[in-house]
């Protein structure tokens, strides 16, 4: 009987193998860089990375080639392997491990979307981080009535901790707390008529009352549900007179949108005119002055003074002189400022050389990360103020902290020279004020407990730029810390475990790293799995 005639093309199958073996290392090699840049231990150029990924796309598909011709080249070989014992055992172990992995995913995905049947997930952590605090369960046991969260969220924010954490007061509220997610860029509408001005902010509705958290955390979350809890008047004032900035829409110069937005965070909006009426409401959380295009007279700062020494809150928002009708006339306001609170008005206009293109236009290049308004404004968002005027700290006060909240670069200056002439300002250094400069300034009164948050200008709030970066963020954050609207609670702390890889400093040290991970371990693996199958193929 004649033999079996051989495939002349089997010869050249080991080709296939070769160019699979190298498209895989290749592949794996890309991958891990792409993993790395990932989890942020280096970064690429942009082109870098797309060159990257293309190369990782051709490895895939040389890769699929190599075996893909190997096949074909061979069948034969391929036809035994699927026939003989070790095939009938890889099958088996591979149908265990499919079982196998299919029921953690079958339990995991019960457990995950039952946690309301199933109680709150047992936590393993060594530090309890997956537990909400006491006091946190506590406020949730309170809840009488449902209360739903929105969380407004942007494209391209991550939303996996927010998620996470509203599941977790899901899980622990008896079903009294309900939330939902909602693309602020697919649907701005809803966003700006819930009042939220930043990415990523959380609506608690409870009833006909709403609460915003700016962001999204334990702590901020369980304060936000305390001021829903227990809702209380919160009535701020914007004085009128001087020519202020009005609050009705209709002109290019207004804040109906800081109105709308304060009114849906449940504050009640007002004018104030002290010059007719020479009494501040007792129900006053903050008073606000916008803008004026006249001083403010002698007696309406008594007025206010006497407001502000009985825990009265003051913000005051004043653009330079020169864009005002100021003249020389007097500022008692600003002279209170100083000698009450050694806040200074400079006589100056910002320049910002940072803005080439419009350098009237001074940008917040620095945030004062201690201060709770600017500590967590959303992604460090700039605030551009128009025409603006700087500030100084001129001096230690009693019972007065200053703490300067957003700042200049230091390529700036305060402009002191007449800008009537339009010439183009340039810096001198025997009159001007060099960078960086302070935009914003808050203090408060640790005897009287009142607060003052001053701005350099009124502009950066006005409709037309109040969704300008963090304009609106930054503004409405002040108005809630000058109006003492934080919540005094504080969450029970549990020591973190920090673990820390540190990759190695130098570069050989770092390729070794990756050689013996990425190259050496996988390589040994893929040869000693070769050479078992070879052994027993001679074996038979």
């Amino acid at each position: 009987m004649a033999g079996k005639k051989k495939n002349p093309n089997a010869k050249y199958a080991f080709i296939g193998l070769i160019v699979a073996l190298v498209a895989c290392i290749s592949t794996g090699l890309v991958a891990s860089a792409n993993v790395l840049t990932g989890i942020g231990m280096f970064t690429l150029p942009e082109e870098t990375q797309n060159i990257v990924n293309i190369i990782l796309q051709v490895s895939l598909v040389l890769f699929v080639i190599g075996l893909a011709s190997y096949a074909i080249l061979n069948p034969d070989s391929i036809r035994r392997f699927l026939s003989g014992r070790q095939a009938r055992y890889g099958s088996n172990s591979l149908i265990l491990t499919l079982a196998f992995v299919g029921i953690l995913f079958a339990v995991n995905y019960i457990v995950f979307n039952n946690t309301e049947l199933l109680g709150s997930p047992y936590d393993f952590t060594e530090d309890q981080s997956n537990t909400l605090a006491p006091e946190t369960l506590e406020i949730l046991e309170k809840l009488d009535e449902p209360v739903v969260a929105t969380y407004f969220y942007s494209t391209n924010t991550n939303t996996a901790g927010a998620e996470d954490l509203l599941l977790k007061f899901k899980s622990n509220s008896n079903g009294n707390f309900s939330y939902t997610l909602v693309n602020s860029d697919n649907d701005p509408v809803a966003a700006r008529q819930a009042g939220v001005t930043g990415d990523a902010e959380i609506v608690l509705q409870k009833g006909e009352f709403t609460e915003i958290a700016t962001f999204a955390s334990e702590t901020e979350l369980a304060r936000t549900l305390i001021r829903l809890i227990e809702p209380e008047d919160r009535s701020v004032y914007f004085l009128q007179g001087h020519g202020e900035i009005s609050l009705e829409a209709g002109g290019d110069i207004t804040y109906s949108i800081v109105k709308s937005t304060l009114e849906a965070k449940n504050y009640t909006v007002s004018t104030l005119n002290l010059l007719t009426n020479p009494l501040i409401p007792e129900d006053a959380k903050a008073i606000i002055i916008a803008g004026p295009q006249k001083p403010v007279s002698e007696n309406e700062v008594k007025l206010l003074k006497a407001y502000v020494d009985n825990g009265g809150n003051l913000i005051v928002l004043q653009n330079p002189k020169f864009f005002t009708e100021f003249g020389d006339s007097a500022d008692p306001l600003g002279d209170y400022l100083n000698s009450e609170w050694g806040i200074t008005y400079n006589d100056d206009v910002v320049i910002d050389g940072a803005n080439p293109d419009n350098p009237f236009a001074a940008v917040s290049s620095l945030y004062n990360p201690e201060h709770p308004v600017t500590r967590e404004l959303t992604q460090n968002l700039i605030v551009i103020m128009p025409q603006a005027r700087s500030l100084t700290i001129s001096g230690e006060k009693e019972n007065i902290t200053q703490t300067w909240l957003i700042s200049t670069s230091e390529n700036s200056w305060g402009e002191t020279a007449d800008l009537s002439d339009n010439q183009t300002p340039v810096f001198e250094a025997e009159t001007d004020i060099p960078g960086p400069l302070y935009l914003a300034v808050a203090a408060e009164n640790a005897a009287t407990t009142g607060r003052v948050v001053v701005f350099g200008n009124s502009l950066f709030a006005i409709d037309g730029n109040f969704d300008v970066y963090g304009n609106g963020d930054f503004f409405m954050n002040s108005i809630d810390w000058a109006a003492q609207q934080e919540n005094l609670l504080n969450l029970t702390t549990r020591p973190r475990t920090e673990r820390i890889f540190t990759a190695p400093q130098s570069a050989w040290q770092f390729l070794l790293l990756v050689l013996i991970i990425v190259v050496i371990i996988p390589g040994m693996i893929v040869f000693f799995g070769i050479s078992t199958w070879i052994s027993r193929r001679r074996r038979g």
